[in-house]
């Protein structure tokens, strides 16, 4: 039987959504192995002067440990 384990994790980007779910699993990927799925909780962006200046997630994200 395989266990699995997830961790949440905060990421964030100034071109989009995508980058900064990427920037989530490259950054975990640094210390975690056997990435399984990312699971996106929330996003928000922060605007200044009328514009979206930074993109941020919170996702959860699986991996199999031995």
């Amino acid at each position: 039987m395989k266990m699995v384990k997830v961790i949440e994790v905060i990421a964030s980007s100034d071109k989009g959504f995508t980058e900064a779910t990427q920037n989530a699993i490259a950054e975990a990927s640094k210390t975690v192995k056997n990435i399984k799925s990312i699971y996106i909780e929330n996003m928000n962006a922060n605007v200044e002067n009328n514009q979206i200046v930074s993109y941020a997630v919170n996702a959860k994200i699986s991996f199999e440990i031995d």
